[in-house]
């Protein structure tokens, strides 16, 4: 049986679609796409409430940065933000990590603690991974959250808390539910609202202003790098970003730390991208020879460098000697660009 659930993957109905305003950001939320724009909708309707949020997304969409974001516009913003893992802890800790202990409570408790749900009281509590979290504590966790009360462990006293739950995973929740490893009840409680974030492939005109954005962060980097080509940028538009944002942010790094002329090239790409993006060298369904991709390359690298071969053999990761030796044996012609086609 399918599970109900409110999905705002798209806007609701009471926000009218006229309404959007094109923002570039929102908080550390960059895209100008359309489904970004209708992100950030979500999250200036969904932070003046205090019902709880599931985010759901692929491994480096950004669904700590949407949680975030959700805090910093709402009433609870002066308070903490707490981000936690739970995929990381350590299961025997996990309801001494959320509800706190009491001193003497078990071994090693030499100190009374408090746990996340009382450190985040007045703010946001952000639980990352909520799929890998046991059913044990899924029972403990849905009391806290519908009593908005907790019971550290040997604690005889209950303490009221005042904490918005917003929870995210990149696995499918409503499968899990079918097969036993997550509670429905728990999986109700917290998905009142749902924000699904598209992978980077489906959102590709928001990959120039973040490579904008994470050139300025890694500036210090290599301080004579100032921009990026166009081919190097083409290549990161066309790739297929399994990694999502999170990949991308590494790809620029890796070739700011790598590069060594005034721009990012092709070559200072992380071989991954360089390899996936040559395929499209070819228009063709069937596959090429190398030697016939060899020769496109470089007359489209000719072309876009108005013949210059020093550019060109840059951008293709070729010596410049070796770039004159297949000049001559692919005779192309260079003078003010190539003038001749390269035949198959």
């Amino acid at each position: 049986m399918a599970l109900a659930h409110r999905q705002l993957g798209a806007l609701p109905k009471q926000i009218p679609s006229e309404s959007l305003i094109p923002e570039q950001s929102l908080g550390d939320l960059i895209g100008i796409s359309q489904v970004m724009q209708k992100v950030y909708a979500l999250i200036h309707r969904v932070s003046q409430f205090r019902f709880p949020v599931l985010i759901l997304g692929e491994s480096g969409t950004g669904k700590e940065l949407v949680a975030r974001a959700i805090h910093s516009e709402s009433q609870r913003r002066l308070c903490p933000f707490v981000p936690v893992d739970c995929g990381t802890l350590v299961p025997a800790l996990i309801e001494s990590e959320l509800f706190g202990h009491m001193k003497g409570a078990f071994t090693g408790a030499t100190d009374n603690k408090r746990g996340l749900l009382e450190t985040a009281k007045g703010g946001t509590l952000f639980l990352d991974e909520i799929g890998e979290l046991h059913l044990g504590m899924q029972v403990k966790l849905l009391r806290a959250i519908q009593e908005q009360e907790i019971r550290p462990v040997g604690a005889n006293a209950l303490i009221r808390t005042d904490v918005r739950i917003i929870a995210a995973t990149n696995c499918d929740l409503e499968k899990a539910v079918r097969a036993g490893a997550f509670r429905q009840d728990l999986y109700f409680r917290l998905n009142i609202v749902q924000i699904k974030l598209s992978p980077l492939r489906n959102r590709r005109e928001d990959i120039p202003q973040l490579i904008g954005l994470f050139l300025e962060r890694f500036a210090d980097l290599q301080p004579s790098i100032h921009g990026i080509s166009e081919e190097a940028t083409r290549r990161l538009t066309a790739y297929e970003w399994p990694g999502n944002v999170r990949e991308l942010e590494n790809a620029i790094e890796h070739a700011l730390a790598l590069g060594s002329g005034s721009m990012i090239e092709v070559c200072d790409l992380p071989s991954s991208i360089q390899s996936d993006s040559l395929v499209e060298i070819a228009d063709e369904k069937e596959p090429l020879s190398l030697r016939v991709l060899e020769r496109r390359a470089i007359y489209r690298a000719l072309t876009q460098t108005n013949g210059d071969v020093v550019a060109a053999a840059r951008i293709l990761c070729m010596g410049k000697t070796t770039m004159y030796r297949k000049l001559k044996e692919y005779g192309v012609k260079r003078n003010g660009g190539p003038t001749g086609r390269i035949s198959d």
